[in-house]
């Protein structure tokens, strides 16, 4: 470990020190954040990341472990050596990894070290679905008919208070993982030990439990800032319906096609959990939105700073990741009270390094090239650069492409023309499938519905199959 220390100038009050939990796109955009605040940041680097990007923007690297995740970035013990070897006042978690896990936050509240997030119990409290769900209950917020899970052999009969179909969910779960859905009974006896086994070993714990599936909703989620003390902000919201496998591809906000009703039913229910909660930070709370039914239902809280951010920030011209670290070092978070519909729209490309012709195989290998966009309203964030060595030991994202104009329409003509100039040579990308996406008429009418996806992008590939015949 290097001896990491903050800059200080002779006669001048010591500036805090960041410690920067995390890697890739992410650890750049807190680094930027604790310049702005002017803090110094400090990188907590695997062996494999210790040439980045982030490495070189951080006025020091300590290393915390080999490659793999689980020997480095998910250790929290060596979260907290790192921090207190760096002599940080706060540690940022970013997204994944720990960020959502309280033995961290515990163990940096041990050594008189902020944590930028929420505190243990909040994270407890909203850290599986279930318990998640009983505080939404309990806060008002409206949610879908479910029933926990006691035993995967057993489930037939559980089906009989939700119907079907429905979805097989962990309780602990993300990123997909972990559901399955179900249509009949005999598909649920088949496919609970399956998810269950399937959550095990993603999360360390096979719980399940099982929710009405709405076939034609939206997910649309509330982005949320609290104080700690019972206030809350709402900065808008956010559509994260172009999904695939229950993996976000697209965001954007606000949510296209949202009425000023089921608009106020969104805020209000995410305020109020954030109340109930004394919620403190950056969080968001998920919601679908029933194309059929007109119902809107409470998914999940994550209590993080979420990947699409970005679009909440163009949309606002708010910076979400600084109020994080004012608010953990005692300050003014600095984020001003805003409308429910933000005065641009502002769009985000997930650019993963995954083949989409090829059912998405993840693609890692040396970036040979690599040209970004430029211009108004347009944003970037990426840790990739020309001879990148794109590693195979984590999630595959490579960049988020942000562009914001002043309407919905502007906003889709301009991020189709912004990702059609992306040059990145040396890897498969998903770009294809968002050049697909933007120029198709259902995405340009908004709107679209999670299910949407998957259908669409098989009907483009059985065209491309035909042609090639």
């Amino acid at each position: 470990m290097s001896n990491a220390t903050a800059r200080t100038t002779p006669g001048t009050r010591k500036a805090p020190v960041v410690l920067v939990a995390n890697r890739g796109e992410i650890a750049v955009r807190i680094i930027a954040a604790a310049r702005r605040i002017g803090a110094g940041p400090v990188l907590a680097a695997s062996a494999a990341d210790t040439g980045s990007r982030a490495a070189r923007l951080a006025d020091d690297v300590i290393v915390i472990g080999p490659p793999q995740a689980g020997r480095s970035y998910l250790r929290p013990e060596y979260i907290a050596q790192a921090a207190v070897h760096a002599g940080a006042d706060v540690v940022h978690p970013g997204y994944g990894f720990l960020s959502e896990q309280p033995e961290l936050a515990e163990l940096l509240a041990a050594e008189n070290i902020a944590f930028a997030g929420p505190r243990p119990e909040t994270l407890r409290a909203v850290g599986d679905k279930s318990s998640a769900r009983k505080a939404a209950v309990a806060a008002g917020v409206p949610v879908a008919p479910a029933v926990e899970v006691d035993d995967v052999h057993a489930v037939v009969p559980l089906a009989g208070t939700i119907g079907y179909p429905l979805l097989i969910k962990a309780v602990h779960g993300g990123g997909g993982r972990g559901i399955r859905l179900v249509t009949d009974a005999e598909e649920l006896a088949r496919l609970a030990p399956q998810a269950a086994a399937e959550a095990q070993a993603a999360f360390g714990n096979g719980a399940l439990y099982l929710e009405r599936f709405y076939p034609a909703a939206r997910h649309v989620e509330v982005q949320v800032f609290g104080d700690g003390r019972g206030g809350a902000q709402v900065f808008g919201d956010r559509d994260c319906s172009v999904q695939r496998r229950h993996q976000k591809l697209i965001e954007e906000c606000p949510a296209p096609g949202i009425s000023e009703a089921r608009r106020a039913v969104l805020h209000d229910s995410s305020r109020a959990l954030v109340r109930a909660l004394r919620y403190r930070g950056a969080g968001t709370v998920e919601f679908l939105v029933d194309t059929e039914s007109e119902d809107v239902v409470f998914l999940e809280m994550n209590a993080r700073i979420q990947v699409e951010h970005p679009v909440t920030e163009e949309a606002y011209g708010i910076d979400l990741v600084a109020a994080q670290l004012r608010l953990a070092l005692g300050r003014d978070p600095q984020l001003p009270d805003v409308p429910p519909v933000p005065p641009a729209t502002a769009i985000e490309l997930r650019i993963n390094a995954e083949d989409p012709d090829n059912d998405f195989r993840p693609t890692p290998g040396v970036v040979d090239r690599v040209r970004w966009p430029a211009g108004p309203g347009i944003r970037v964030d990426t840790h990739i650069e020309d001879g990148y060595p794109f590693p195979p030991f984590y999630d595959s994202l490579m960049a988020k492409l942000i562009v914001r104009a002043h309407s919905r329409p502007a906003a889709v003509a301009a991020v189709r023309s912004a990702a059609q100039s992306v040059v990145l040579d040396g890897v498969r990308t998903t770009l294809p499938l968002h050049r697909f996406v933007l120029s198709h008429p259902d995405f340009i009418h908004g709107g679209v519905s999670t299910s949407w996806f998957g259908p669409a992008w098989e009907q483009r590939q059985n065209r491309r199959k035909e042609a090639v015949r």
